[in-house]
């Protein structure tokens, strides 16, 4: 199912040709291209040089309580949002995770793909808190983050090593309250 400014809680100013959609066995090849992008690539804890079938096999492990969507544009997946729903008593809580292809960032992706998976979290999971990680040096994300409510909760020092250095990283959340 692809959707297209499907509701009105989606952004109207979706770049035209953009297309949201649940994630398919058939977006590997997509999503290995997507995620060895240099600054996408960055923004993340991947490794360099995953391969379709690192990426399969890392989408197979995820299980059910993953809600996984791509933008697509172009004929060309160029961007991805999955929320990990928690279980027990963190069953109101969930993880996000985003990326944007390089060369579609600052194009309106990233905001649409954070709409639609706070929609989704809102409106049919019912997700009150939704948590996320980002490095420091990465202020268009955290720009991005904070438009949708997103609170910087703490810091993470040498969160992950990346580019032969150790990065610090923001805990931020977004709390809906009842």
């Amino acid at each position: 199912m692809s959707l297209q400014n499907p509701s009105s809680s989606a952004p109207s100013n979706w770049p035209d040709g953009l297309q949201i959609r649940a994630r398919t066995a058939t977006d590997v090849a997509g999503l290995a291209d997507l995620h060895n992008m240099p600054g996408c690539r960055s923004g993340t804890l991947r490794l360099p040089y995953q391969s379709a079938d690192d990426v399969r096999r890392a989408i197979e492990a995820q299980g059910s309580s993953v809600t996984a969507l791509v933008a697509v544009m172009d004929g060309r997946i160029v961007g991805d949002v999955g929320l990990h729903g928690f279980q027990g008593r963190r069953a109101h809580a969930g993880m996000i995770g985003m990326g944007v292809h390089d060369d579609y960032i600052r194009r309106g992706i990233g905001r649409a793909l954070l709409s639609e998976i706070v929609r989704i979290a809102d409106e049919w999971l019912n997700i009150r808190r939704l948590e996320l990680t980002v490095f420091i040096d990465n202020a268009g994300a955290i720009a991005l983050y904070e438009s949708f409510g997103f609170e910087r909760e703490g810091m993470h020092r040498a969160f992950a090593f990346r580019g032969g250095r150790y990065v610090d990283a923001l805990a931020m959340a977004r709390f809906r309250p009842e």
